[in-house]
């Protein structure tokens, strides 16, 4: 799936203490942007009605809750996330080939016998807050960006749409996986001048849209802006001429 066939790729995290905060920025951002994501933080807070408040204003909701379980307990939440609606939700590729599969084969039979859309799912490869030492200290041997290429043929050869990974590792991705309709949902994008926080891998928008992202999240440049609009809105304009190319 290239930038072109995304309308706004722009993901806004929602990684926020309140649905109030959240809803609020939501009413703000509007139009803005493309979807926004509900994480562990916000979900934990508010549960399955946040998704749907988000819903009920008309936005789209990438479900950000990383499922790493046994293969049917995965399934079935996946299963459970398509009943709620959502765009997108994401489960850990380190789970494995039958973890995958069986998800993917879940929820697309749910979908079908409950006439439902059915959302992508995407593998987390490898946290963009890791770096080799820290792998290295987990035990995972293999270089940073071998690692996250293996895990993504993985997630390509299980039935899985896409994955979630740093914008250093997008180039390789597309060598390993040129299906064009492979997504691939990038965080660690900072527009220039931008604190990284906690992100150690990262890339401003318009170069990970050139790489060849598909969605772009983006928190705090946009959440913790004076105005969020506006920091939406220039995002938005420096990443317009990329997508009208059609990378």
């Amino acid at each position: 799936m290239t930038v072109s066939q995304i309308r706004n790729p722009i993901v806004v995290a929602l990684d926020v203490d309140t649905p109030a905060q959240a809803l609020s920025l939501v009413e703000t951002l509007r139009g803005r942007v493309g979807m926004f994501k509900i994480g562990k933080q916000l979900f934990t807070a508010a549960g399955p009605d946040i998704v749907r408040r988000v819903q009920a204003l008309g936005e789209r909701v990438f479900l950000d809750l990383k499922f790493h379980d046994i293969p049917n307990t995965v399934a079935k939440a996946g299963i459970e996330a398509a009943r709620m609606g959502v765009s997108i939700f994401n489960v850990h590729a380190l789970g494995g080939t039958q973890m995958l599969r069986a998800v993917a084969e879940a929820v697309t039979e749910t979908a079908e016998r409950e006439r439902m859309p059915r959302p992508l799912i995407l593998g987390v490869t490898i946290l963009t807050s890791h770096t080799q030492d820290s792998l290295t200290e987990i035990g995972i041997e293999k270089d940073l960006e071998t690692e996250v290429v293996q895990l993504a043929s993985l997630c390509q050869t299980a039935g899985i749409d896409g994955v979630v990974a740093s914008p250093q590792e997008i180039v390789p991705i597309r060598r390993a996986v040129p299906q064009t309709d492979f997504v691939i949902l990038t965080p660690g994008v900072r527009p220039a001048g931008a604190a990284l926080n906690d992100q150690s891998r990262v890339m401003t928008p318009a170069d990970a849209l050139r790489a060849g992202a598909t969605y772009l999240v983006i928190g705090r440049p946009i959440t913790a802006a004076a105005a969020p609009a506006d920091a939406a809105q220039k995002i938005l304009e420096e990443i317009e001429p990329v997508i009208a190319q059609g990378v």
